[in-house]
């Protein structure tokens, strides 16, 4: 059974929760561990209203535990983490490659059109898609995480280092002057790139591309992910 067809028979959260479980997914895959502090940060709401929204889920069956660091999606919150980041990075690359968006417009395009994508459009969109294993930013699809699992992130780079850009993190696509900053420097996946300065005093890097130099902050430099080239 194919996952599209497999989640349907469930029933789909609201948007805000998916949006939760979208987030607390990310969090979980790549941190290990579901903060409830750097939940309410993520999704730009107050501590209390997180709080609110965690018993909700809790009582819903998506997630178990709901304070500090015991927080956990269960079986079928995973699944609809799942099936929501399918939609969202599907839709990001039927933006790119049917309506020709740039890479760095189409996150908050496909997060006002991910919550209504029916199971049977999804597997449309996948089959249409060549069902694609990473997001343009190149964010692996869930199942496919092993494809960035030796990515390196650019600041821990070693000056005079080239490299390959291959992956902008989640959290970054939720900043949109960020993206805007970076879709401007063609700080894109598929770019080569060097790094010319580490200022350890004020946590810039600085990388060249194309002869251009850009400067980055470290809490920037983390979520940009890299390999190296082939030799």
């Amino acid at each position: 059974m194919s996952q599209p067809e497999k989640f349907k028979k469930a029933s789909r959260p609201t948007p805000t929760i998916e949006d939760y479980l979208m987030t607390m997914h990310v969090m979980e895959r790549d941190f290990g561990e579901i903060v409830a502090a750097r939940l309410a940060e993520l999704m730009g709401v107050a501590p209390a209203t997180v709080t609110m929204t965690l018993r909700r889920m809790g009582r819903d069956k998506w997630i178990t535990g709901q304070s500090r660091r015991e927080i956990h999606l269960t079986e079928t919150g995973r699944e609809a983490a799942y099936s929501v980041i399918r939609r969202h990075m599907l839709t990001e690359w039927l933006l790119v490659k049917i309506f020709k968006l740039p890479i760095f417009e189409t996150h908050d395009e496909a997060h006002h059109i991910e919550h209504a994508i029916s199971p049977k459009l999804e597997e449309r969109m996948i089959e249409i898609l060549d069902n694609p294993k990473l997001c343009p930013h190149g964010n692996p699809f869930p199942g496919h995480e092993d494809l960035t699992k030796d990515w390196v992130p650019l600041i821990e780079i070693p000056v005079s280092q080239e490299v390959i850009i291959r992956r902008i993190h989640e959290f970054v696509e939720d900043n949109q002057d960020l993206l805007g900053f970076l879709g401007k420097n063609r700080i894109a996946p598929g770019q080569k790139a060097q790094v010319v300065e580490i200022l350890p005093f004020n946590k810039t890097l600085t990388i060249e591309i194309e002869g251009s130099p850009v400067t980055l902050g470290s809490s920037t430099a983390e979520h940009i992910f890299v390999e190296f080239p082939s030799p």
